[in-house]
């Protein structure tokens, strides 16, 4: 009985495997708009009902998406931070990694912006939905503000990784809306807000100015009451 029920486990990974793989190669390839449920489970060579049982929306298939990508700057970042002790150079290999990253997704990322926008979306970067792809580049702005030889106060540490995530997100957002030669104007502002934060650091010795930035840091991160 157990040697069934492994088996039974393991088809049902290979069959969401397949649906995985042939719904993201047409992400990259359609876009969101040209993706359907009936065109993965056609090109997986399973029924429409096979294909939504295992996977409810087309949504769900975006999230496998945003994990994928998310591991794929993960590759991408971490050897870049190798050897780098300054906060912003550090948080500076995040951000423009996990640009580099999407730069092929440059043409139909407006479609994920449609449904990444609305607050009641699954997709939503803030969403219960998103936290696994989240988490993942997260963890590498944290991996940026612990790692540095930088020292930020102590009632900032656990705030400032989300907040400068969410910084990324409304830069990538101007990345989307770009439409200079290779996004240039983007690495402009890249440019300007590194330089931003690389005078504001020292600035947090002073504490009217770290009092609140701490504030405003709370806020973002969910944190102030």
């Amino acid at each position: 009985m157990f040697e069934k029920q492994g088996e039974a486990v393991t088809k049902r990974d290979r069959t969401r495997g397949r649906i995985r793989e042939v719904a993201l190669r047409s992400f990259r390839e359609q876009g969101y708009d040209g993706t359907t449920m009936r065109g993965i489970a056609a090109e997986a060579g399973l029924s429409v009902g096979n294909a939504y049982y295992h996977f409810p929306t087309k949504d769900h298939l975006v999230q496998e998406l945003y994990v994928e990508v998310q591991h794929e700057h993960v590759a991408l970042a971490v050897p870049a931070l190798d050897g780098v002790e300054d906060l912003t150079d550090r948080v500076g290999i995040v951000v423009r990694t996990g640009l580099q990253n999407l730069s092929s997704w440059h043409a139909i990322a407006p479609q994920f912006l449609t449904t990444a926008i609305a607050p009641g979306s699954p997709n939503n970067p803030f969403s219960a939905e998103s936290a696994p792809a989240r988490d993942v580049v997260l963890g590498l702005f944290e991996r940026a503000v612990t790692q540095s030889r930088n020292r930020v106060p102590e009632e900032l540490q656990a705030d400032l990784p989300r907040a400068l995530w969410t910084a990324y997100l409304l830069v990538t957002l101007f990345w989307v809306y770009d439409g200079s030669p290779g996004q240039r104007r983007t690495d402009r502002l890249v440019d300007a807000a590194l330089g931003i934060l690389r005078f504001a650091l020292p600035m947090l010795r002073v504490r009217p100015f770290r009092r609140s930035v701490t504030r405003i840091v709370g806020i973002v991160a969910g944190r102030d009451a």
